[in-house]
């Protein structure tokens, strides 16, 4: 097995534990309605309220969740970012507004990788503004990649982009992110950790999905 696939398992473990324990709660404050204490009188335990609840709501929020696929997140491009959190950075965007990493905390947040001669990317940013146009709970953040800002900035007016792009000067922020392809979607959920990377040929309807299974896990 190699590195990768090791690492995006490792992943997906994680995400399955995480996500087990967020369900677990939610279904420990709905058990009274869920099952009736007069119907188990062999399990006293669980009549008191004690740990058997806690086993039964661990069991059936894992039950749901024995693979990655059951979290509702479309099928994810393998790579070193995904799980990871979001490096921290304080960048200027091409408009002058300071964008920050910290301030992202607590939204589901789309970062685009792009770059003015990559051709796939001019359909790709037209998709993604469409898809958060006016959705307050989810930020987007354009990062371009050209050698010169301002081959980034003529870009982002001709497409109207009206999200926050960065020019990535030396490619810094590409690197730290190991984005190695253009373009790249990544998907960050409310905690800051990269859950979705788009695969080559995904669209908007895997993004749109991706969006959805993180809004649903709040």
């Amino acid at each position: 097995m190699g590195p990768a696939l090791q690492h995006a398992r490792a992943s997906c473990a994680t995400l399955r534990r995480v996500t087990a324990v967020r369900m677990a709660r939610r279904r420990i404050a709905k058990i009274p309605s869920m099952v009736s204490i007069a119907s188990v009188p062999s399990v006293p335990a669980l009549r008191e309220g004690g740990a058997w609840a806690l086993v039964l709501a661990l069991v059936m929020a894992l039950g749901t969740t024995g693979s990655c696929a059951s979290t509702g997140l479309p099928p994810s491009a393998t790579g070193p970012a995904l799980g990871r959190p979001l490096p921290e950075f304080t960048r200027r965007s091409l408009d002058g507004t300071t964008i920050s990493s910290s301030a992202l905390r607590g939204k589901i947040v789309v970062v685009e990788f792009f770059a003015q001669y990559c051709k796939p990317c001019w359909k790709a940013l037209p998709q993604v503004q469409k898809l958060v146009a006016g959705d307050s709970e989810v930020a987007v953040i354009g990062i371009g990649e050209d050698e010169f800002a301002s081959d980034t900035d003529l870009m982002a007016r001709q497409l109207g982009l009206t999200f926050p792009v960065l020019h990535d000067a030396g490619n810094a922020l590409a690197g730290r992110f190991r984005v190695h392809q253009l373009p790249a979607t990544l998907v960050l959920d409310q905690t800051g950790v990269v859950r979705w990377q788009a695969r080559p040929g995904d669209g908007v309807a895997e993004l749109r999905q991706a969006v959805a299974a993180l809004r649903a896990d709040e």
